[in-house]
């Protein structure tokens, strides 16, 4: 048994990060600490996630808080406060806040690694930003192909 990977987290408490996450994003379960199984992130909802997909991770949300949208296949599900929905790996999706202030929503990824792109995403800082402020996706797609994260379209501002 592995007792030193014991967490516990006061309310709003987050796990540390190599770099500082944006306001709306924070670590629960750092990769780390599952040794890889999963991680589980609490992220408010401030911008839209554009139409991506994870071919290693499934990824699984469920709303806390105000209501969100998944583009899921086709179809665009309304999430409210206390639905979840299992996203698979392999399968484009998208996700918006549809609600304010906007959703807040508990992530698990299966294995990890979740964690670990954003910190990436965000230590690259304006080197993945296109001149419109917006983040150019073919940067972050460099940064997220080794976490088998791909976005496909639209656009996306994270700040």
């Amino acid at each position: 048994m592995s007792t030193d990977r014991f967490v516990l987290l006061q309310p709003g408490e987050t796990r540390q990060t190599r770099v500082p996450l944006p306001p709306g994003f924070g670590v629960k379960v750092a990769t780390a600490d599952s040794e890889g199984r999963f991680a589980v992130l609490e992220n408010r909802l401030d911008v839209d996630i554009p139409l991506h997909v994870h071919e290693l991770m499934d990824e699984f949300v469920y709303v806390l808080e105000g209501e969100m949208e998944i583009d899921f296949q086709g179809r665009t599900y309304r999430l409210t406060a206390g639905m979840c929905a299992l996203l698979p790996h392999g399968i484009p999706h998208a996700m918006r806040n549809a609600s304010q202030p906007p959703a807040r929503a508990l992530q698990v990824s299966t294995p990890g690694g979740w964690d670990n792109f954003l910190e990436d995403l965000f230590a690259a800082g304006p080197a993945v930003r296109a001149a419109n402020g917006a983040m150019d996706l073919e940067k972050v797609n460099a940064i997220g192909e080794k976490y088998g994260m791909c976005y496909t379209q639209g656009t996306m501002t994270l700040d």
